[in-house]
């Protein structure tokens, strides 16, 4: 098995931004009862994290911001009935994820150009700051990897973004994905050994 830095990066779980849970708790209720600067709040908190979601899983940036904006208007629409039995965080994702899911399907019979790589991305894949050649190579691999993961069936490859690049539990994954734990965690495992061997034969 080739050693590569960049395929590491995403099969080792990425710690979920910190959010102060009392605070977001307070916002939350104040959003329910209708104030939009709560809510504002909240966006501010996660609007970074749903996008860069967004970008990965469509791979075009004018498509994430447009379904990133929609998410929002659908979580504000549907926060009332919010009931707090997720992660206000998975919630989103779960709009999100649906929604990305959507705009694919009408777009699926169109060429589109406008195309982002991981490295556009405002928050990519944490790596190691290297001398030029290095950075160079990371570059490279980084490419490779969003081919990698294109090539995943749409199922296994959101349960591994979710969790290796986003930092969801297994179980914040199974509430976004509507799937038991143990399917999802089955998921993860079957794309990180679908993306190696890939990875390994693209290597060759």
């Amino acid at each position: 098995m080739t050693a590569s830095p960049a395929i590491d990066a995403l099969l080792v779980p990425q710690a979920e931004g910190s959010t102060d849970d009392s605070a977001e708790a307070l916002y939350l209720r104040a959003a329910q009862a209708g104030d939009m600067a709560a809510f504002e709040w909240i966006v501010r908190q996660h609007e970074a994290r749903l996008f860069t979601f967004c970008c990965r899983w469509l791979r075009c940036v004018e498509d994430a911001r447009e379904v990133c904006q929609d998410a929002f208007v659908r979580a504000w629409q549907a926060l009332p009935e919010f009931e707090g039995r997720a992660k206000l965080s998975t919630w989103l994702y779960q709009i999100a994820l649906n929604l990305c899911r959507d705009r694919a399907k009408s777009r699926a019979s169109r060429q589109r150009e406008n195309t982002t790589t991981i490295n556009d991305i405002d928050q990519p894949l944490p790596c190691p700051q290297n001398a030029p050649d290095a950075s160079a190579e990371w570059q490279s691999e980084m490419q490779k990897l969003e081919r990698g993961l294109a090539q995943l069936p749409e199922k296994l490859r959101t349960a591994l973004m979710l969790s290796a690049m986003e930092g969801l539990s297994h179980e914040e994954c199974a509430k976004v994905l509507n799937c038991s734990v143990r399917g999802t965690e089955g998921r993860i495992y079957r794309a990180r050994q679908m993306l190696l061997k890939w990875w390994d034969e693209e290597g060759q």
